[in-house]
């Protein structure tokens, strides 16, 4: 029998297919995004609220499609459905953490690229890499090893390097808000990302529940927490244009873009590896950086950038595959060359 990584469609690797695809949807994302918030429209601009119900919505549907597909029968479907949702409603209800959190943090995101360049966001983002880190040592006491210190060290200096650059000046002055609600934004979606994270992490390993299912019950809380949202932030305007004001195909394409990006992360993981992943990461702050620059003209990147950028990648690299030689195996050694000099210098003094 095949494993995971030896499957195909159409006779190509389904871990380049899911690869591609996942690149593809991270740099489309902050792409159209970004385009879709700085636009010229003549009537009213799209809700961002209600952008994330949609994607909600999306998200839902899809993985109920992928939970049937993967699932023996349309009886076995239900099945499972049941078993996880009806009959344990205990477990089910702590999937509303994690749900409001991750409902939050795409708010933030939207927010963030209304303020922010495509470049300065993608990079700026990979900062949930540290907070999720510091949370998980903190709520599920995990170790973690030199190389991952070392990595987050680098991160937090590529991040500095990239926000204190001064690429920040071509945005334009009257652009819809400011460089500080971008950053604060993006800073507060790293912190409920990783919170949300560490979390679900803690949950799923409590629960028999597969990946599609838990994406079913967390859409379905985000959807419902997203509506409230909706209308709180957004009543006057929803009711005087509609729930979709707005929306054209590049929203929509937004709302999909968004709904996809955690199931295609899942694939690559079950497909191909965390190194693939890491790769694929890297390619999409790199063209997407491109994208601000060539495309967008957001800013003309300077040294500082360039160098945050390099240090955010390495970084990147660094925690999830570690260093070729490890900093806890160049420890090891160096305790045991100091041991072997004091074993030779108290032999020597023997003698």
């Amino acid at each position: 029998m095949s494993s995971h990584s030896d499957a195909r469609l159409f006779g190509i690797p389904l871990k380049w297919i899911s690869l591609f695809l996942m690149v593809t949807q991270m740099v489309g994302m902050v792409f159209i995004l970004r385009v879709s918030r700085t636009e010229h429209v003549d009537g009213p601009r799209y809700l961002n609220t209600t952008a994330i119900f949609a994607s909600e919505v999306v998200k839902f549907f899809a993985s109920f499609c992928l939970h049937w597909w993967t699932s023996k029968s349309t009886s076995d479907c239900f099945a499972k459905l049941w078993a996880q949702t009806a009959d344990k409603p205990v477990e089910l209800m702590k999937t509303c953490v994690p749900s409001l959190l991750y409902t939050l943090q795409n708010n933030l995101l939207f927010i963030g690229l209304s303020h922010l360049s495509a470049g300065t966001y993608q990079v700026t983002y990979q900062f949930k890499i540290l907070t999720t880190a510091s949370l998980s040592v903190l709520i599920l006491g995990t170790k973690l090893s030199a190389d991952k210190w070392f990595a987050l060290v680098l991160l937090t200096a590529g991040v500095v390097l990239v926000n204190t650059s001064g690429n920040h000046a071509a945005m334009s002055e009257e652009a819809e808000g400011s460089e500080t609600i971008g950053l604060s934004a993006v800073g507060a979606a790293c912190f409920t990302s990783g919170l949300a994270g560490v979390y679900l992490e803690k949950i799923l390993k409590q629960s028999g529940a597969s990946l599609w299912i838990r994406n079913m019950q967390l859409a379905s809380f985000g959807a419902a927490f997203a509506l409230v949202i909706a209308y709180r932030s957004d009543g006057e305007l929803i009711n005087k244009d509609g729930f979709l004001q707005g929306y054209t195909r590049l929203v929509w394409s937004v709302v999909i873009c968004q709904a996809v990006g955690g199931l295609l992360v899942a694939a690559v993981m079950k497909y191909a590896d965390n190194i693939l992943k890491c790769f694929g990461c890297a390619i999409a702050i790199l063209f997407t950086c491109i994208l601000s620059v060539v495309v967008l003209h957001e800013f003309v990147p300077d040294l500082r950038f360039v160098m945050g950028t390099c240090l955010v990648l390495i970084a990147t690299a660094v925690y999830s595959l570690g260093l070729p030689c490890s900093l806890d195996t160049l420890a090891g050694m160096r305790l045991v060359r100091s041991m072997e000099k004091a074993i030779i210098k108290n032999e020597c003094m023997d003698v």
